[in-house]
């Protein structure tokens, strides 16, 4: 990986000549992101993220934390313990620079012999899953982390509404796979990343993964646009 995305990070940290990310998926047309958006604060944030930073206690772990935003919020306004990890290492210098006490580049699937009370995983959190047949995989790795009385935050989007309808309204989506599985494509500054999969779980799905994975599930809020954020916890 080129690390495009944490490369915008870090040169809008350092005030680098910062552009514009592009991103595409196989299903949508190329779009541009502002990187000021990942720098955000508390009040700019959509009612998703809120309503998740609201209810973080104990000892967090903000899983791919970009420019630490969140983790920034929890620590110096919450007063909350945070370790944000991201797999990317200019997102993670950024964070340092940013002041984000606890911060380092590591991948969710290779912690080992932590526990934490609230795991977040915002900005379609269920994205790193890639696929739908690796939801177990990250669904086990996050339940190992989990404290007793623990709690996973995560949001994701159903996005069959970009499918288009037939005449008896029934949505054309692919028969050989799941319609939120995409493969995304981002370019900065003139330069591509490779392709990689991000997954997208409409709510019944992750529902039903997690009471597959002994978790429970609970719809905590729905976003404006078939966005929502759940919480899983130990069932």
């Amino acid at each position: 990986m080129k690390d495009l995305f944490g490369k915008a990070i870090l040169d809008y940290q350092t005030g680098d000549a910062p552009e514009d990310l592009i991103t595409e998926t196989n299903i949508s047309e190329p779009d541009e992101m502002s990187v000021a958006w990942l720098f955000r604060n508390y009040e700019q944030m959509p009612k998703i993220e809120r309503r998740a930073l609201d209810l973080a206690k104990g000892k967090v772990l903000d899983v791919g934390c970009g420019a630490g935003s969140h983790s920034l919020y929890l620590q110096n306004e919450r007063k909350l313990s945070v370790s944000a990890i991201d797999i990317s290492a200019n997102a993670i210098a950024a964070c340092s620079l940013r002041g984000v006490d606890n911060v380092k580049v590591a991948d969710i699937l290779d912690l080992e012999r932590e526990e934490f009370d609230t795991i977040l995983l915002l900005m379609n959190g269920t994205g790193i899953f890639g696929t739908l047949d690796r939801t177990t995989v990250f669904l086990q790795k996050l339940k190992a982390l989990l404290s007793p009385n623990g709690q996973i935050l995560i949001d994701s989007s159903d996005i069959i509404y970009m499918f288009d309808e037939d005449e008896d309204g029934a949505y054309l989506v692919p028969a050989d796979s799941y319609y939120g599985e995409l493969t995304f494509h981002v370019t900065y500054k003139g330069e591509q990343e490779d392709a990689f999969p991000w997954l997208y779980l409409d709510y019944n799905t992750l529902q039903n993964a997690a009471w597959a994975n002994g978790l429970g599930c609970e719809l905590v809020v729905e976003g404006e646009h078939f966005d929502y954020l759940a919480r899983l916890t130990h069932s």
